[in-house]
């Protein structure tokens, strides 16, 4: 008799050639839908399945867990986990796998190609053609500010802000850095660790590459962005609720900084009704820093991989709590 396939739940359609590879090993089933699926159908989905595949738009909680008394293993196409309660998977003996390594470069061109946007008001210029106003060669008409030879000050150097760094040596860019990283200063020399108000403090542009966790939800809120220069840049491409919205919006509007770039934004997606959108010296993007056909096509590789590893019962390659292996 034929060995079952176990069952496995896809919460958003990805790459063919990772859904050609969990096809050839599990009985699989994709949500379809250009939206995430609603919460009553991933709660009744996840009943009989094996392994789940989730999209940070997915939230796994106790609930679920809970609603999945079969559940070996969830591989989470992100590096990013603030989807998920993971120390409820733990609990639960469950394996959670991510997808990191692979996105950074891709991530850490979007976040420079942002803090360029920004510096030289690229997003108010094609406006400003569209809106008909392009009359003559203006000495004075969108003057922006200069990136070579300027301070990035990177919060949180991991790899993505690592990245991110060796893209300002090609600027002359003084770069100082606060939070923990990857070994940093033995990789790439010549920047300097800084305790966060001291970064904002000295930075003519900022960079956002911490996680989102208790700890830094709102990190740059009121009192941070009135630290900063009054033509100090903020970009950020890691989640939407590192910083404070309203603070942000109250801060640009009253010229205590002088532009934002977001790939993210608190809510995701940011509502049309947001008073961030009325801003000129705001620009905002939606959620595209992995957004690259090589880069989202290895994402779901690798989540396939972690989570053929875990109905296997081995080890994941990129677990994101390895004591569910001490239980």
């Amino acid at each position: 008799m034929e060995k079952q396939k176990p069952r496995v739940y896809v919460t958003r359609i990805i790459a063919e050639k990772a859904l050609d590879l969990l096809n050839a090993e599990c009985n699989v089933k994709v949500w379809q839908g250009s939206m995430p699926p609603p919460r009553d159908v991933l709660l009744e989905q996840v009943q009989e399945i094996d392994g789940l595949v989730s999209l940070l738009t997915d939230k796994v909680d106790e609930e679920l867990l809970k609603r999945a008394p079969n559940l070996k293993v969830v591989s989470n196409v992100a590096v990013g986990y603030d989807n998920i309660d993971v120390n409820a998977a733990t609990r639960h003996g469950i394996p959670i796998g991510n997808t990191p390594g692979i996105l950074t470069e891709t991530t850490a061109d979007l976040a420079f190609a942002l803090l360029m946007a920004a510096a030289r008001r690229l997003g108010e210029s094609e406006r400003y053609i569209r809106d008909g106003k392009w009359q003559t060669w203006d000495p004075t008409a969108l003057l922006g500010v200069d990136i070579y030879g300027a301070t990035l000050g990177i919060i949180g150097m991991g790899r993505i802000g690592q990245a991110v760094a060796r893209r300002a040596r090609g600027f002359d860019m003084r770069v100082i850095y606060s939070g923990g990283g990857h070994g940093y200063p033995t990789q790439l020399m010549g920047a300097a660790r800084r305790e966060l108000d001291e970064l904002l403090r000295e930075s003519d542009f900022v960079s956002i590459h911490c996680p989102l966790t208790p700890d830094t939800y709102h990190l740059i809120s009121e009192r941070e962005l009135g630290l900063m220069k009054p033509t100090a840049i903020l970009v950020n491409t890691a989640r939407g609720g590192i910083v404070d919205p309203k603070a942000l919006y109250a801060a640009l509007k009253n010229k205590q900084i002088g532009y934002a770039a977001l790939d993210v934004t608190e809510p995701e997606p940011i509502h049309l009704d947001d008073p961030l959108l009325t801003l000129d010296n705001c620009l905002i993007v939606p959620h595209i820093g992995s957004a690259s056909v090589r880069t989202r096509e290895k994402m779901a590789l690798m989540a396939v991989e972690n989570l053929l590893a875990g109905l296997k019962g081995e080890r994941l390659p990129h677990c994101v709590n390895p004591s569910v292996y001490n239980r």
